[in-house]
């Protein structure tokens, strides 16, 4: 096959805000109904109180400042709402931002601050960050059949969280982008001991199809923390925090449809051999090996941003998300080399395998490969 260079080009990124469509924000009271969420140690101050609260004043604040922007809610009163059923009225919305507020807690009484996470690969499987999102994650136990909606995931679990590892989301940028807003306004406008912005394996993130992110407002574990949240100024400041950060985030995106365009740069890129979506394949049974570099519970169209450039770019649909993939070839060595170069721009990026357009098992692909060529 001729090898061929190819140059990333500028992406010429036109954010659009309030013609088109409104602008929509989905703004989630973590926990509900049969579900308190952490509670203090003297059982009187409950998370699932504490986040509602917060919620409709972040939401009231967005509304009073932006009468354009729509604002909706997963519960506005004290209801059970599954994780599932959180993501699905956001993506049913198709809302342009996905804000999740919760309150922590730890087995270290003394443990305080607030924090924001995004969905990522990076320090999701960390033990700390790991604890906090089976603690959240934990709610799922409520639900009714949550085998089969959540496809027997164990939030208790270290070993179910791997399959973070292998998921990217594009919108990791805009997603640090308004959670780095909401600490520094934590910090500053607020007073709060600052534990930065994270990334762990939320599934309510994880189920979304837009920016998301997580907020935890503070310790309820912690006595002084506890009796903090649960005031009226506490609260009053921490949605004020939250919604300046929207406030900021909101002006950012008007600033690039009012400047028309804003190019984004990508450093050239030499793709040493361009991979056809499809191969002739001369033996049917033989697999065919492609490198997936991302996942979206959306389906991304033709040449999207978040491809980075590359292309073509093929797509299948597995449990519940798409799935895409570049390269295709019977000859693993092959995809591997191209593999390599892809880790370039995406590095969770990993090789899989097909007979027959249906996805097989990797690690037996290779083996049959390696017996076919000795």
């Amino acid at each position: 096959m001729m090898k061929r260079l190819f140059f990333s080009l500028c992406f010429l990124l036109t954010v659009v805000v309030g013609s088109a469509k409104d602008f929509t924000v989905v703004i989630d009271a973590g926990h509900g109904g049969k579900d308190p969420g952490a509670v203090s140690a003297n059982g009187k101050v409950r998370e699932k109180d504490i986040t509602l609260k917060v919620a409709l004043l972040v939401g009231e604040s967005i509304v009073k400042k932006h009468p354009e922007v729509k604002v909706l809610y997963t519960r506005k009163s004290d209801v059970f709402v599954g994780l599932n059923d959180r993501a699905r009225m956001a993506n049913k919305a198709d809302a342009d931002l996905f804000i999740s507020i919760h309150v922590n807690a730890a087995e270290n009484r003394s443990a305080k601050g607030a924090e924001t996470y995004t969905l990522g690969v990076e320090e999701a499987r960390t033990e700390r960050n790991l604890e906090i999102a089976k603690r959240e994650n934990g709610v799922i136990l409520l639900e009714d059949n949550h085998e089969k909606t959540y496809a027997n995931f164990n939030p208790n679990s270290p070993e179910s969280y791997i399959i973070f590892e292998y998921m990217q989301s594009e919108f990791v940028k805009e997603s640090i982008h308004i959670a780095q807003y909401v600490q520094s306004n934590f910090a500053n406008d607020a007073n709060r001991f600052d534990r930065g912005v994270r990334q762990a394996g939320f599934l309510v993130l994880n189920a979304t199809s837009m920016p998301s992110i997580l907020v935890e407002l503070g310790y309820i574990s912690n006595a002084e923390e506890a009796k903090y949240l649960a005031s009226a100024t506490a609260q009053q400041h921490l949605s004020g925090c939250i919604s300046k950060a929207f406030d900021r985030y909101y002006a950012d995106l008007k600033k690039l449809s009012d400047g028309a365009t804003h190019p984004t740069v990508s450093e050239p890129t030499e793709v040493v051999e361009e991979q056809p979506a499809s191969v002739p394949v001369v033996d049917e049974d033989a697999p065919v090996f492609k490198v997936q570099f991302l996942s979206s519970a959306k389906k991304l169209s033709k040449g999207n941003q978040a491809f980075k450039g590359l292309t073509p770019v093929d797509c299948y649909y597995d449990k519940g998300l798409y799935k895409y993939t570049y390269g295709a070839s019977t000859d693993y060595n092959k995809i591997l080399r191209l593999k390599r170069k892809v880790n370039e721009k995406f590095k969770d990026a990993f090789i899989v395998a097909f007979v027959k357009g249906e996805r097989i098992d990797t690690k037996k692909a290779i083996a049959q490969f390696q017996k076919n060529n000795p």
